[in-house]
């Protein structure tokens, strides 16, 4: 039985494109269905295959990939499907265009210097119904989301519930299950998008025990991965 990950590549910059096609095709697990390099290609591609993810790129050279975001999730809704996540890869980190994304129906957003250990963690993570948010682009949408009127910020918030519970869960939470001073350390690294190895390189610590802290980290703050645990400690003022 065929378990793999299937995904669409929407992206118009072609060494870009062939690039995260070779890398994802070495991994174990996933397989590239389909490329497209402008919008509505990319549109047709993502309604034709139904991949399990799209990545999507915004700068399309015709319709961008908020404008594709939001025709294809209009066809969904026609279609009474649903099943296809997207995925916005960028260099875009403007407050502006990362809102219109998820207001848009965008899944999951990356920045295009993101690793591939952390693409295919956001790629996996999509697939599964959640939302992977790059940790510098979670501060901008936690911040709209605390100083957006309710009349404007009704998409953003219903996103935000996708990812965690309110806050005062959050502090009963922290209360009940203190952080030590080092998995505080190891949080705001986390936070900052560090990797396991960078943690133990920057704490001077083995990779075996970052991971140990880490699993109580999502443990204590009732996470189910690295991300979730980023947002979750971003909106109860656990790191700055």
């Amino acid at each position: 039985m065929d378990t793999d990950i299937r995904i669409t590549l929407i992206e118009d910059h072609d060494l870009t494109r062939v690039g995260m096609r070779t890398a994802l095709q070495q991994r174990e697990g996933f397989k590239v269905v389909g490329e497209a390099a402008n919008g509505t290609d990319g549109l047709k591609l993502m309604t034709s295959a139904k991949p399990d993810v799209a990545i999507v790129d915004i700068g399309l050279p015709d319709i961008d990939g908020i404008e594709l975001t939001r025709r294809f999730r209009q066809a969904q809704a026609l279609m009474d499907e649903s099943a296809t996540k997207v995925l916005i890869l960028t260099l875009q980190d403007n407050e502006d265009v990362v809102l219109a994304a998820f207001a848009a129906g965008a899944d999951s957003y990356c920045m295009k210097d993101v690793s591939l250990d952390q693409l295919v963690e956001a790629l996996r993570v999509t697939q599964e119904g959640n939302s992977w948010i790059d940790p510098a682009i979670a501060r901008v949408v936690l911040r709209q989301a605390r100083d957006t009127q309710p009349e404007d910020g009704t998409v953003v918030e219903s996103k935000m519930v996708s990812i965690g519970a309110a806050e005062p869960e959050y502090n009963q939470i922290i209360e009940a299950y203190p952080l030590t001073e080092r998995e505080l350390e190891v949080l705001q690294l986390i936070v900052n998008g560090c990797s396991n190895a960078a943690i133990a390189e920057k704490l001077y610590i083995t990779v075996g025990t970052v991971k140990t802290h880490v699993r109580n980290i999502l443990n204590k703050l009732c996470a189910d991965d690295r991300t979730q645990a980023a947002v979750r400690a971003l909106r109860s003022g656990l790191v700055g």
